[in-house]
């Protein structure tokens, strides 16, 4: 291998070690908000949709709106990752998914500094961040995969599985165990997250930025 700081990232930005450290990174970011920012996530969604919709028909509506900011902010990561790939797909001096990592540690550091009288704030930031790394990242070593939450890649790897059970085709196992490592990861950073996160509070989330900085410099590295 050699280091070469350029934009062909391809290969690494799909490497299963790469995806290692997202995965790590948004199962922590998932726990951290959960136990420190007033019980919301920033990647599962759909949690957040269910708690806001049955906190508007309740008529409490502040709680309500609790969940709708970071169900808001991630729509607009999405929408910001894809105009940044558009953008800059063809830069030269750092590839657009490297300034997408860069962004997100950013994000999270200042996340770091937010008091709780502002978790509205900071819980948006998150998913904001959250919503950046799942549009960018989509792929591990050719697969179709999400680094920051696990249904998709549940139903993706149960159906690699049947199918390697019906055909035996070596490449749907390898395609399974993928899934079920990035879930492995996923689960191993939630939990991570959730202690490290109860045990040191706001200032936690640092570690999740670490992660991230782990994948940041992976990706300068290209396979020969």
């Amino acid at each position: 291998m050699k280091v070469k700081w350029s934009n062909s990232d391809r290969q690494m930005s799909e490497a299963f070690i790469t995806c290692v450290f997202l995965a790590l990174s948004g199962g922590f970011q998932d726990a951290y908000t959960y136990f420190v920012r007033d019980g919301v996530f920033s990647n599962a969604q759909t949690g957040n949709v269910v708690l806001m919709s049955q906190s508007f028909f309740t008529g409490d509506w502040g709680r309500g709106l609790r969940y709708l900011f970071p169900l808001l902010a991630f729509i607009a990561g999405v929408f910001v990752a894809e105009k940044v790939q558009g953008r800059f797909k063809y830069a030269k001096k750092i590839h657009w998914r490297q300034g997408i990592l860069i962004g997100e540690i950013l994000i999270l550091l200042v996340v770091s500094f937010i008091p709780e009288s502002l978790n509205t704030v900071a819980t948006a930031l998150v998913s904001f961040s959250c919503a950046m790394q799942v549009q960018a990242f989509r792929k591990v070593n050719g697969y179709s995969y999400a680094s920051t939450m696990c249904i998709g890649n549940i139903r993706s790897g149960t159906a690699a599985l049947s199918a390697y059970h019906r055909e035996h085709k070596s490449e749907q196992l390898k395609q399974g165990l993928y899934y079920i490592g990035i879930i492995f990861f996923f689960a191993i950073g939630a939990g991570i997250g959730g202690n490290l996160s109860m045990r040191f509070g706001i200032p936690a989330i640092r570690i999740s930025a670490g992660l991230l900085l782990v994948s940041l410099l992976l990706m300068f590295i290209e396979k020969e």
